[in-house]
């Protein structure tokens, strides 16, 4: 799980720290930076998963999720000679052990992880990274651009033996954000526990899925190979043969209020109709045999069924949030940017129950980037029922100071309460009815 995000010089902002907790909730107004933290969970991962190791950052192409330009476009104020830095805390589910093969014995040993790095470019033709720093537990592993070796410190009496014969001199510099040199695999003699590190990393990235606020407009049919996807896709295009893939692989998921496990479709019709948008849902083929697909359903009882075009937009667009949510792995963190797009109230309301039952059930990390005030209230009012801890959930308001961002950590009591409510938070609704009183007042005494 994500614990905790530094951030510095990237875009508008100047320092950004957030803290991750099961249930993320970033808030704000329009143009106050709120994409732009999720955009650079984005780069580390296609960084990660870029092919060119040479590469300090992956800033995107029509290939990846998230097109930032290039250095110069993404750092804070265009300032090729400033540095986009970094922090990532995360947890692991098991320890990350640290043998040493001088001593035959593990030397460290933690689920606590952090990376650090550091960004520029100054006059080169490409972006350089001059800084990379592993720490696990109490040990740290760093880098810095003008080492000849990985330094490292902490408890106990580990130290780097050089083979010999293989000068340090050019061992090169990170990559990719989170790489050691190349080099360094031959350098030391009981390095090869680097290795580890960075595999832990790349893991950790693995479990992060996404999905965008613009989504695919639902269609008549759905044609389905029997693939398996990865995910629902950016824009939920695979959500249906997501939901088919785990239906017919026998998957099963819990849902409030029945005692056993339902099937995988059965647990997606749920939370549709908890969230007040459907009574029947189902997705079948077209006829026996074929590859073709629809999704059918009833909005109410008694109602004629209809396929997902006939309905309302709301259905399609928070079908691949539910799918999503249910699909990823245990244990995953899921970005959803705007999950409430076409959504009335009460199903607004509705998603947070959703969240807090998948965080709870499937160990789900939730980091959510919203407008919704009605989604915000229910998470309120859920602390207070008791049914999360105030600690479960952390809540952030970004706001914009002339060219520069704030992210400010909204204080929930045990009882659900905001104790310093950001001016003008979710609009100003006070002055609104306010203004609108003094309006029929004012038409009424003109009137006589």
């Amino acid at each position: 799980m994500l614990t905790r995000l530094e951030l510095e010089h990237f875009k508008t902002w100047t320092d950004a720290k957030l803290s991750f907790a099961p249930i993320t909730g970033l808030f704000g107004t329009n143009s106050s930076g709120k994409s732009s933290l999720i955009q650079f969970l984005l780069l580390l991962k296609q960084t990660r998963d870029a092919t060119d190791r040479k590469l300090a950052l992956h800033f995107g192409d029509e290939r990846t999720r998230t097109r930032l330009g290039s250095f110069e476009d993404a750092v804070q104020d265009h300032d090729r000679d400033s540095k986009l830095a970094w922090r990532l805390d995360w947890t692991s589910d098991e320890p990350v052990k640290l043998f040493n093969p001088s001593t035959g014995k593990i030397f460290e040993e933690d689920n606590r992880l952090s990376v650090e790095a550091a960004v520029t470019q100054g006059d080169w033709d490409t972006p350089w990274q001059e800084k990379l720093s592993y720490v696990l537990g109490e040990r740290r592993f760093s880098m810095n651009w003008d080492d000849r070796e990985i330094a490292t410190s902490g408890p106990g009496s580990f130290s780097f033996r050089r083979n010999r014969g293989r000068p340090l001199e050019g061992l090169g510099v990170p990559t990719k954000g989170y790489l050691f040199p190349d080099t360094a695999r031959y350098a030391y003699q009981n390095g090869d526990f680097l290795a580890d590190l960075e595999l832990a990393y790349e893991e950790q990235l693995d479990q992060l899925y996404y999905l965008g606020p613009l989504r695919e407009p639902p269609k008549r049919e759905y044609i389905w190979s029997g693939a398996q996807p990865q995910d629902v896709g950016d824009r939920g295009e695979y959500a249906v043969e997501a939901m088919l893939a785990a239906t017919r692989e026998g998957e099963r998921r819990k849902v409030p209020g029945k005692p056993r496990a339902q099937s995988f479709e059965a647990a997606i019709g749920y939370w549709l109709q908890q969230l007040g948008l459907i009574d029947s849902f189902a997705a079948k083929p077209v006829a026996k045999g074929t590859s073709i697909y629809r999704v059918t359903l009833r909005v109410r009882p008694g109602a004629a069924e209809s396929v997902l075009t006939d309905v309302g937009f709301g259905v399609s667009q928070v079908l691949p949030v539910v799918v999503l949510l249910h699909y990823v792995p245990e244990g995953a963190t899921v970005i959803l940017e705007q999950p409430e797009i076409h959504l009335h109230p009460l199903a607004q309301a509705g998603l947070a129950d959703l969240f807090i039952h998948v965080a709870k059930t499937r160990k789900v990390q939730i980091f959510v980037e919203s407008h919704s005030e009605h989604l915000l209230l229910r998470l309120q009012r859920r602390i207070a029922e008791e049914q999360i801890a105030a600690d479960q959930i952390q809540l952030y308001f970004a706001s914009a100071t002339g060219a520069a961002s704030r992210l400010d950590p909204l204080q929930l009591d045990e009882y659900g309460n905001i104790l310093n409510w950001p001016d003008k938070f979710m609009g100003d609704a006070f002055g609104e009815t306010a203004n609108a009183e003094l309006a029929r007042l004012r038409r009424m005494k003109e009137a006589g």
